[in-house]
């Protein structure tokens, strides 16, 4: 769609207002539906407030705005003096994404702001409302009378609600959930903090666009209506002109919605600033555990069969991770990891060979140490990809650094994934080179239940992909959930770089010389497989089918003219029906471009992959098959912590 930007207003006086505000200095500001409104307003003390409404219900109270800056440039009595309402409807293409075209449509809202006491120094707030949320931002304009950086000590950016709603807050991005409500939450609570606001009612708070600031977390926020305020990791020392995160407010009836319209985040970001993409390629990766040539060699042979595009050799390659002293230019095993012998170039010369690209894992440590000489010498290795582990996050040099570290990967064409703290805020729109990110607390963790996968699926997976690190053989499984759970895992958590198999290794991977180390397990020839073989990693489109956070998910994704389906379960057994009206004409097509090659009359083949403790495999999934059609409704059963997955293809067009 062609991009359109209109300036609809101009208010160049104070105390002028727009028509249906509540004040004379009250401003307000409608998303492209209406179903969002915000209204800005200075309070009796000449303070910034806001208040969101959603679907003609209030839904973020009068809450304030500011920030703290050293040595109090600002005295927290403002004075509007200009504001403008800009309209931008746009799409554009993910390199990688969980849909195939995104809407960038939204109304903006820039409120000139003025200190009321000398030397009146100038500050400007922006709104953006779109049909999925709202997000606002400040900015510090160079002036007269201000340095030329300024140093930030605080923000006071307030979430008051009307009611002292559920809420699903964590403290560590890799730590475990807990339903509480508003009132108790503790401060440093993660981001994006998701709500039950009602019935038909979710909310959720995040960052978009952390580059080069202090992470923002929640803290707890005193006063008559429960609520937050936003929590810096620390000061940050920026130049003028000054701009901040966007802090998100997304509003929509079921947490399925929220994760739908979860490109919010990616919007907010900058447009890609990569010319040339085309060697940024998503795939599956599969780890090799011995740090060896004849292991190496041997995952690149499963990989190459089994449609997976990258090994990844982690910590240890090159030296204890853990060590100033360890060198990333060459390769010097830990040897209590792997006594060798590994010949990396030989590796990725058979894995160029074969179609299947290497990934190197760095320590934060050598990162630091190593990153302008390591990341010019991997290009001319033939390396793929660098996986960035135990980063530094939260202050803004940490934060700085990373995404440093991701452009000057972006420089010599490799691709990133980053461990272990750190989330997303949707800079993979400016640099789809970064692949993925933990955040989560993944199948490594090993102690996590069920239910917190399923509080992920809504929460975690608003701000973007996470490396959830997919197990299959290892007994975590039989002990935590079922292998057909671990399937549909492949479907409902979305990273375009999907590990599998994490804690297993092919048959041929030698256990001699490097060794294995005794969490994995052989991948065996369970029928089942096939699902891994075929599922991709990036979508041409996104359907939440059910889904209640911490319960249940069922998740549909199309890749071309298949579809692939995830439902996962929680420790309460039940039936869902699966109605299959997404693969109709009106379903099956993109934001902005149908696809005429499905119809209601197109039939497909169904094929369901579930638990059954009949079938005698160590794995224990079931294979049916099924002619379908957008008119059928499936009936499917999931047990205790059990799942499902199907693949549904086209078969054959009635005539």
């Amino acid at each position: 769609m062609k991009k359109l930007l209109l300036i609809l207003s101009t208010i160049l006086l104070a105390g002028l207002g727009a028509t249906g505000c509540r004040t004379a200095n009250a401003l307000q500001l409608k998303s492209p539906d209406g179903a969002f409104s915000t209204t800005f307003e200075l309070d009796v003390a000449g303070r910034p407030t806001y208040q969101v409404d959603w679907c003609g219900k209030t839904t973020v109270a009068p809450s304030g705005l500011g920030l703290t800056i050293a040595g109090n440039p600002f005295s927290g009595t403002y004075e509007v003096v200009g504001s403008a309402q800009t309209h931008l409807d746009d799409t554009w293409k993910p390199v990688c994404g969980e849909r195939d075209m995104v809407r960038d449509h939204y109304r903006q809202l820039t409120v000139e702001l003025r200190d009321a006491k000398p030397p009146h120094h100038r500050l400007q707030l922006l709104f953006r409302a779109y049909n999925e949320g709202l997000a606002f931002c400040y900015t510090i304009p160079k002036q007269p009378g201000l340095a030329d950086r300024l140093n930030v000590e605080s923000e006071q950016s307030e979430f008051r609600f009307p009611a002292d709603h559920s809420a699903w807050a964590v403290n560590s991005a890799q730590g475990a959930y807990q339903q509480t409500t508003v009132g108790k939450i503790r401060s440093g609570c993660e981001r994006p903090l998701v709500m039950r606001a009602g019935a038909n009612a979710w909310l959720a708070l995040g960052e978009a666009k952390l580059v080069d600031y202090a992470r923002m977390k929640f803290a707890p926020l005193a006063g008559e209506l429960p609520g937050v305020v936003s929590h810096l990791d620390g000061k940050v020392d920026a130049a003028l002109p000054l701009t901040t995160p966007w802090r998100v407010i997304m509003a929509a009836e079921s947490p399925g919605r929220l994760l739908e319209n979860n490109d919010i985040f990616l919007n907010l970001n900058d447009p890609c600033a990569i010319a040339d993409t085309t060697w940024i390629k998503p795939g599956k990766v599969l780890r090799e555990v011995t740090l060896t040539t004849d292991g190496g060699k041997a995952c690149i042979d499963f990989a190459a069969k089994h449609n997976i595009q990258y090994i990844l050799f982690d910590a240890g390659w090159y030296g204890p991770e853990g060590s100033r002293n360890s060198d990333a230019t060459g390769v010097h095993l830990d040897p209590a990891r792997s006594k060798g012998p590994l010949d990396l170039q030989e590796v990725i010369r058979y894995g160029n060979e074969h179609k299947v690209g290497v990934i190197l894992y760095v320590n934060y440590i050598a990162l630091r140490q190593q990153l302008d000489e390591i990341l010019p010498l991997y290009r001319t290795w033939g390396v793929k990809g660098v996986k960035y582990g135990f980063v530094g996050v939260g202050t803004q040099d940490h934060t700085s650094f990373v995404n440093a570290a991701i452009r000057k990967a972006a420089a010599n064409q490799l691709m990133i994934d980053i461990h272990d703290e750190m989330r997303p805020t949707g800079y993979s729109r400016t640099y789809p080179n970064l692949m993925t990110l933990e955040g989560i607390g993944g199948d490594e963790e090993g102690k996590r239940v069920n239910r917190q996968s399923l509080i992920h699926c809504f929460s975690r997976f608003l701000a973007g992909p996470a490396d959830n690190t997919i197990c299959y053989y290892n007994e975590r499984v039989d002990r935590l959930c079922s292998h057909a759970y671990q399937l549909a895992k492949a479907v409902c958590f979305y990273s375009p770089w999907q590990h599998l198999y994490w804690y297993d290794r092919p048959a041929k991977v030698p256990t001699t010389g490097g060794g294995v180390p005794s969490s994995e397990t052989g991948i065996g020839d369970e029928p089942e497989l096939v699902f891994f073989d075929r599922v991709p990693t990036v979508w041409d489109e996104t359907r939440v089918i059910h889904g209640e956070i911490g319960e249940f998910a069922v998740i549909a994704r199309r890749c071309g003219e298949r579809w692939f389906v995830g439902c996962m379960n929680n420790d309460t057994a039940r039936t869902i029906q699966l109605p299959l009206a997404f693969l109709g004409k009106d379903a099956g097509f993109s934001i902005m471009q149908p696809l005429a090659f499905l119809s209601p009359k197109t039939t497909y083949e169904a094929v369901c992959f579930s638990d059954d403790p009949e079938v005698k495999t160590r794995t224990h999934v079931k294979i049916e098959t099924s002619v379908v059609d957008a008119g059928t409704v499936l009936s499917v059963t999931l047990p205790v912590n059990g799942g499902a997955a199907f693949i549904i293809s086209p078969k054959a067009k009635d005539k």
